[in-house]
């Protein structure tokens, strides 16, 4: 059963930057694909990246792309999300979720996911 703990988030302003963490154990990571979801306060759980298993094929949100980028180092069991040029409405608790999978594709939809973490927050200042 794969476990999932992510770090790196906080409070930041307006047009900085932020990398968030997610370190996986218990399971073979590379047999993982792996996403990051959002929530912010009082709304649903929202597709943020994702990432294939061998770090292939990525997806972002339309909200996101250019701005983030999602990666993954499977010698330390570990994936990233690079947050550049932070808004107010990136303001969420970020999740990072995993799939046990035998593909290459990515997946978006939160159901797709058996594992997920704890969250970490990130608040953006205007």
């Amino acid at each position: 059963q794969e476990q999932l703990v992510e770090s790196g988030g906080g409070l930041v302003q307006a047009g900085d930057s932020l990398r968030l963490s997610c370190a996986a154990s218990g399971g073979t990571f590379s047999r993982y694909a792996m996403g990051w979801f959002r929530q912010p306060t009082g709304k649903e759980r929202q597709f943020v990246a994702a990432i294939s298993r061998t770090g292939g094929d990525t997806a972002y949100a339309d909200s996101v792309k250019g701005r983030f980028t999602i990666s993954r180092d499977n010698a330390k069991n570990t994936v990233y999300l690079q947050m550049n040029s932070l808004k107010p409405d990136d303001t969420a608790d970020y999740y990072c979720a995993a799939r046990f999978t035998t593909s290459r594709y990515t997946y978006t939809e939160r159901n797709k996911y058996n594992y997920w973490g704890q969250g970490t927050q990130v608040t953006v200042s205007s």
